[in-house]
């Protein structure tokens, strides 16, 4: 390849590499579709497992249908009794990200209900049964980490009233379920985004479900990704109140710091599922008898957008910005955002998988090599260390903190 010939897409930002059924973003009109659908209908009157059949089977169900689905997902929410041990051995450092991509990770190897089925079938069981279980583990390991015992899940109520109910031990009240359950309709899937496209990688080589939604905890895991709603709550506790947003502005404004919340790879204008969530989230939040962290966020969101700064480069509020105090308002710890964002995109990646699969062709992109050519070899006596101290036994032990410091640092940043 030929540098001067060749265009760099980094980010792979405007590069289509291929069709899909599920979802459409319009990023100047501020639209998003599943299959068609307008979100603003789907979060208003779907369910989250009308949604996920909507995403599977790209059409709403029908009433069987709906309860079949419903049913399925239900008789899938148990782990098995050995996961059960490997989560109890968790580390106490572990977080909550971490324990999920490994217990996601380990289901594989112990979740064989599907594994007799063609494969098309046994890839749509896998996703079930991972969309079914995805909120048990959650809600275990918050309390285990607690030193509460986990709650069986109940079969009697619907996905997101069942995770409130393990997650504290008290049935929610239903207009909680409700906003949580919008929350997951409006997160269930969203284009091309980082985790989608990984997963769609991992497909790509004819890797499982469970290779390919682990893959996506992976890439979700990473601030840029699934992070932002994190964030965006834990800068709305750093303010602290209403009346300290104007200063808190000014200062983070004048150290050019970043406003997480704000801005957008696709929308130009405001994210269609911010406009949602700000409706919940002042809902919730007036029902609670706390409205603190909404003001927070409702007046930070007003010196934004009046900025000229973020004005002239039209970013808008994103999904994350009231995601934040929403799911605050909740009881759900800051620590569990991420985990919450997978329950609610778990069914968006498999029928990503799924699609994959349909018809494949494996995801195979190219580099422009900008290294060095035509280096002389060196015999090992002939070569000069960066590094002129010798490792001491801790570091040839395999202990990166005792190595000297040179060895620490990735080769792109050593001196020349």
């Amino acid at each position: 390849m030929d540098s001067a010939t060749v265009e760099i897409k980094r980010g792979l930002e405007g590069v289509v590499f291929t069709e899909t059924h599920l979802s459409a973003i319009d990023g100047e009109a501020g639209q998003l579709t599943y299959c068609g659908y307008d979100i603003e209908d789907l979060a208003a009157q779907a369910t989250y497992e009308e949604t996920a059949f909507l995403l599977w089977y790209q059409r709403l169900p029908a009433t069987s249908e709906l309860e079949m689905l419903s049913n399925w997902l239900r008789s899938n929410r148990r782990l098995p009794k050995v996961v059960w041990g490997i989560m109890h051995s968790l580390p106490e450092s572990a977080t909550p990200m971490e324990a999920l991509r490994t217990i996601a990770s380990t289901l594989s190897m112990f979740d064989r209900a599907c594994i007799h089925e063609e494969v098309g079938g046994s890839s749509l069981c896998r996703s079930v049964s991972l969309t079914a279980k995805l909120p048990t583990i959650v809600a275990s390991f918050d309390r285990l980490r607690g030193d509460r015992p986990p709650i069986e899940p109940r079969d009697d109520l619907g996905h997101a009233a069942n995770f409130l109910y393990m997650l504290t031990g008290e049935e929610p009240d239903p207009a909680s379920a409700k906003a949580l359950e919008t929350y997951f309709v409006l997160l269930a899937d969203h284009g091309m985004n980082a985790s989608t496209f990984s997963a769609r990688v991992t497909a790509s080589t004819l890797g499982d479900v469970y290779s390919a939604v682990v893959t996506a905890l992976g890439t979700l895991k990473g601030p840029l990704h699934g992070g932002a709603s994190q964030a965006a709550m834990e800068q709305m506790i750093e303010i602290g109140s209403p009346r300290d947003v104007d200063e808190w502005f000014e200062k983070r404004m004048a150290r050019k710091e970043r406003i997480f919340g704000f801005g957008h790879r696709v929308y130009k204008v405001e994210d269609p599922r911010a406009k949602i969530l700000r409706e919940m989230a002042e809902t919730v939040a007036r029902r609670s008898g706390n409205t603190q962290w909404y003001e927070i966020a409702a007046r930070l969101e007003e010196r934004v957008l009046a900025h000229p700064y973020f004005d002239e480069r039209r970013i808008k509020t994103n999904v994350d910005y009231y995601t934040a105090p929403l799911l605050y308002a909740l009881g759900i710890p800051i620590d569990l955002f991420i985990p919450m964002f997978a329950i609610a995109r778990i069914a968006g990646w498999t029928a990503h998988v799924l699609e994959q699969q349909h018809d494949n062709r494996l995801i195979r992109p190219r580099a422009l090599y900008a290294g060095p050519r035509g280096v002389e070899w060196h015999e090992m006596l002939d070569r000069s260390p960066m590094v002129e101290a010798q490792p001491d036994a801790q570091c040839v032990a395999g202990r990166p903190a005792n190595c000297p410091a040179a060895l620490q640092v990735p080769p792109r940043f050593w001196p020349a």
